[in-house]
């Protein structure tokens, strides 16, 4: 640790770029870590994030890397690492109560919001689907439950206007950054903070899947809209269908007015070259999409070659 601070002795489970800087912080703290748990790595992923184990070997850090906390070997692993504390930046999986009692100065989760809101799986995508005016990051106390501990503390931000879950995660993560350097050291006193959270006030959200991102064309354009930025690119998009062809929106903006056709229906200006949707609240101006077998590209060029004005998305 830094000049005047204890040691700092702790293992890391860590997944995602918040694990990669989660790592970084701890290390330019002058912690020392004996060990790094985390997943393989996915070639199939679209990731936009390091590689927590690779980042990890280049320190000269051992890694164990598995699909989970219960795997043969990982809790072997970590009580052999010698632990005072463990902390958790984005790991995927629930860590139980045999591995978190191997860290006898206590166990730390980084979770992406402001607990209790948002509690569980993929925090980021649901806040913009929810229309959340503010997110955060919070350090808290790791128990038996998800995201259930005392609070340690956290950082809030705004979720700007046209946020997506790229440009708000990236946020986060430096807002992350900003709240280990700041409570890492008390920690390391065994002089934190620890805030009962709110149970009462608690939200709750499951993990997402691709096929969660088909779109309601009943649903209003701003709903939507909050979708589409929710999961558009490296996420697996927001879609509909033109007939029996997928068509992703990676991007779209939400024009509020009285619409007069059915939702799903496709209005073609040819003079302004713009695509729009009816939804059951004003109209979805689509902006980049791609059909299924097709690469993404501007909505006009994509579609008028493939759709009628007045042909409908489903």
């Amino acid at each position: 640790m830094s000049a005047g601070l204890p040691l700092l002795r702790a293992v890391i489970f860590a997944y995602s770029e918040m694990g990669a800087m989660g790592l970084e912080a701890l290390l330019a703290l002058g912690a020392e870590i004996p060990l790094v748990v985390t997943h393989p790595d996915d070639p199939d992923e679209k990731s936009w994030f390091r590689s927590v184990g690779a980042l990890a070997e280049a320190a000269s850090i051992p890694v164990f890397r598995s699909k989970g906390p219960r795997a043969p070997g990982c809790r072997d692993a970590v009580r052999d690492a010698r632990p005072d504390f463990l902390f958790s930046f984005y790991y995927r999986r629930l860590i139980p109560p045999e591995i978190l009692v191997l860290a006898p100065r206590g166990a730390y989760n980084l979770h992406g919001s402001l607990l209790p809101k948002f509690r569980g799986r993929a925090p980021v995508n649901w806040a913009l689907i929810e229309g959340a005016e503010k997110t955060g990051v919070t350090l808290h106390v790791m128990d038996a439950d998800a995201d259930h501990g005392d609070i340690v503390g956290q950082r809030e931000i705004p979720i700007a206007g046209r946020e997506t879950a790229l440009s708000l995660s990236r946020k986060l993560v430096e807002a992350g950054r900003a709240l280990l350097v700041e409570t890492v050291p008390a920690i390391a006193r065994g002089e934190e903070k620890h805030i009962p959270q709110d149970h009462a006030g608690a939200t709750v959200y499951g993990g997402r899947r691709p096929e969660d991102g088909r779109i309601d064309w009943w649903r209003g354009a701003i709903e939507i809209d909050r979708l589409v930025r929710a999961v558009t690119d490296p996420w697996p998009g927001a879609f509909g269908y033109l007939g029996a062809r997928k068509l992703t929106v990676w991007e779209a903006w939400p024009e509020v007015g009285a619409g007069s056709l059915r939702p799903g229906t496709i209005r073609m200006d040819r003079d302004t070259r713009t695509v729009r949707v009816e939804t059951g609240g004003g109209c979805l101006r689509l902006e980049r999409v791609q059909l299924e077998g097709e690469s993404a590209g501007a909505a006009w060029d994509s579609l008028r070659g493939s759709v009628e004005e007045g042909g409908r998305l489903t």
